[in-house]
């Protein structure tokens, strides 16, 4: 059996007028921010694709979804997701895992956690156990502590069985 192991890392900033969407979940932030991207800037899930991607040096989302592209303006990352997820089965691959950990100080992430993990199963055809989703603050440090942005950083596991 033969496994490969890939990281990803993402970072999008907060503004006024966009909607606060994490693991495919709409948050309410307690200033009313969200995050600022081409697509609904789903951090989250943005990392655990790059985390893929990496895993097989397929490069990174920007090179399948690139920004520039109006296709994917306001794009719905989890069906995004679901493509990626589906280029690594082409290529006789398997997700084992994908672990994760979303860096933001408000809101509180830890009442959603479980739906972020549902949703992102879902889409991938895992189970909710093969998903991991933490959150933690950054003690007010650095762009996420001072409420700039949020970021999320990944890992994913895949096997060729």
């Amino acid at each position: 059996m033969a496994l490969r192991i890939g990281n990803g890392y993402d970072i999008h900033r907060l503004v006024a007028g966009r909607p606060l969407i994490l693991g495919g979940q709409r948050l309410e932030h307690p200033a009313g921010l969200g995050l600022d991207g081409h697509s609904d800037a789903d951090v989250l899930v943005h990392a655990i694709m790059d985390a893929l991607l990496g895993a097989l040096s397929l490069g990174d989302i920007g090179k399948y979804f690139p920004p520039e592209d109006p296709q994917w303006k306001g794009a719905d990352s989890l069906e995004l997701l679901e493509q990626v997820t589906a280029l690594v089965a082409e290529r006789g691959w398997r997700v084992v895992n994908v672990d994760s950990v979303v860096i933001a100080e408000r809101p509180k992430l830890k009442p959603h956690i479980e739906a972020m993990r549902a949703a992102i199963a879902a889409r991938m055809g895992l189970e909710a156990d093969q998903v991991g989703v933490k959150a933690t603050t950054n003690e007010k440090l650095g762009p996420e502590g001072r409420e700039e942005g949020i970021s999320c950083q990944a890992v994913a596991l895949l096997e060729r069985p």
